[in-house]
């Protein structure tokens, strides 16, 4: 994940849905309700999938993170979700003092060893420590009583975060960490607590940007990654990618794109088998109430080609749901819609007639294209008496041609004598084949409008555009 510290941005940055039943929760949306997730980590032991997840508190409107413990959930069936709590926070490392960001459990020797980057109390910013239990659900505690990695450890990365573990069949265990372009790996001791030799500097790894995770499958060793180049993600946001080697330290050779941007700005990988299916399982921050600081895990399908290429992942778990439309009253079926500008072979009411796509490409309905202008346009809905809104949904329009999916977007609502940006708007999400869930607090209005604007060179469309 991407992390913002004391005045500094570390810059835009790796699921977030609101609270609701403390009790288990079906797979088709986040893992949880109850509370904000993110960084997920997902190992399997028998029959049971268990996800060691960080838990976001921030306010609504934070623009920072606060996490302060981490949860770990547990299924049968990768479709309905335990939380079985809190199983390990700050105050288990007494050396430790904020910031409970992406870890990894690693069993070895009948253990479980929780690693997971948190911020010092000594010199330096982040630190890497170790826990240990003796389950996956532990309980935990401080393996080591002081850092693994930290900044003054030789050839550290420039940010100590986002370790994933892995242990080869020769038994020998290997770690991965690091941010800011900085993957760094070393061999770990039989103890699972000290290292064994020196820090590398991976070879191969394109576009690193953090999270990694490291996984065999065939003989063939896997990393997955989250990037934020232009070639994958819109600014300010993350895709993940992926590169393969023949031996666990690499070189590496890159593979693709395995999953598309989300609607969180980070993005956080977890990539395995259960059961004889694989999985992705990552965050988002399309969900009622969600944001970049309030994110929530899911978890899709993934699929391999046959020369062992990942094929990349179906978000089918986003904020709508399984591809399907939010629930609630939508307002978009009353109002009058208008815009800046259509295409005169597009359709404007398209955007509320209420079908559901069955992909960005899907203009079997109609759509509304503004081919070919370029730059900022709207749509926006009226009504004759004020509505309360506090979210919308928008599934974009991508013709693969001239329309294409756009750079940013802002929703605005009229305030009796101007157009103003919605209070407390999540992020305004571009993905394709989804819902972007976009939500704020409720405004009363008789107009609201979505300021939309393109990628260079393309124009926008949208295919459905719901107000609840």
């Amino acid at each position: 994940m991407r992390r913002l510290r004391s005045g500094f941005l570390a810059v835009i940055a790796a699921l977030g849905l609101v609270l609701a039943s403390a009790g288990p929760a079906p797979a088709a949306g986040p893992i949880t309700t109850a509370i904000y997730t993110a960084d997920p980590a997902a190992l399997v032991v028998g029959d049971t999938m268990y996800l060691h997840t960080g838990h976001d508190e921030a306010a609504p409107g934070g623009t920072n993170f606060v996490m302060r413990d981490w949860h770990v959930f547990s299924s049968g069936d990768a479709t309905t979700w335990t939380d079985n709590g809190a199983k390990l926070s700050i105050s288990n490392f007494g050396w430790a003092g904020a910031d409970a960001w992406a870890g990894e459990v690693e069993p070895r020797n009948g253990k479980y060893y929780w690693y997971v980057p948190v911020n010092g109390n000594g010199a330096g910013w982040m630190d890497i420590g170790v826990a240990v239990g003796d389950t996956p659900l532990g309980p935990f505690t401080d393996a080591k009583g002081g850092p693994l990695i930290s900044d003054g450890t030789p050839n550290s990365s420039p940010l100590n975060i986002d370790p994933t573990v892995f242990t080869d069949d020769d038994g020998q265990a290997y770690i991965y960490w690091g941010s800011y372009y900085g993957l760094r790996a070393a061999k770990l001791k039989p103890d699972m607590v000290n290292l064994d030799g020196p820090v590398v500097t991976p070879a191969g790894v394109t576009n690193f940007w953090e999270a990694p995770w490291m996984f065999k499958r065939n003989g063939t060793y896997y990393l997955a990654y989250a990037a934020n180049d232009s070639g994958c993600s819109q600014p300010g946001y993350a895709c993940i990618r992926y590169a393969t080697a023949s031996s666990p330290l690499g070189p590496w050779t890159h593979r693709g794109v395995v999953l598309d941007q989300v609607t969180s700005t980070t993005n956080h990988p977890a990539i395995v088998e259960f059961k004889g299916q694989w999985y992705m399982v990552y965050h988002t921050a399309g969900a009622p109430g969600g944001g970049n600081f309030r994110r929530s895990v899911t978890l899709d399908k993934l699929y391999w080609n046959a020369d062992g290429t990942m094929r990349k992942v179906v978000q089918t778990t986003g904020p709508g749901g399984g591809g399907q439309p939010p629930t609630g009253t939508n307002h978009a079926l009353t109002a009058t819609a208008s815009t800046s500008y259509v295409s005169p072979w597009e359709t404007l009411g398209a955007i509320k007639d209420g079908a559901v796509p069955t992909g960005s490409a899907d203009h079997s309905h109609g759509a509304y294209g503004n081919w070919d202008h370029r730059g900022t346009e709207w749509i926006e809905y009226q009504w004759p008496t004020a509505r309360n809104i506090s979210r919308v949904a928008t599934y974009w329009f991508d013709d693969d041609q001239g329309i294409d999916l756009p750079a940013s977007c802002q929703v605005q609502y009229w305030n009796g004598g101007s157009y103003v940006d919605v209070p407390g708007q999540s992020s305004c999400g571009v993905a394709g084949d989804i819902y972007n869930v976009t939500t704020f607090n409720q405004v009363s209005t008789t107009r609201l409008r979505l300021k939309i604007t393109s990628r260079s060179g393309y124009s926008t469309g949208v295919l459905e555009w719901m107000a609840l």
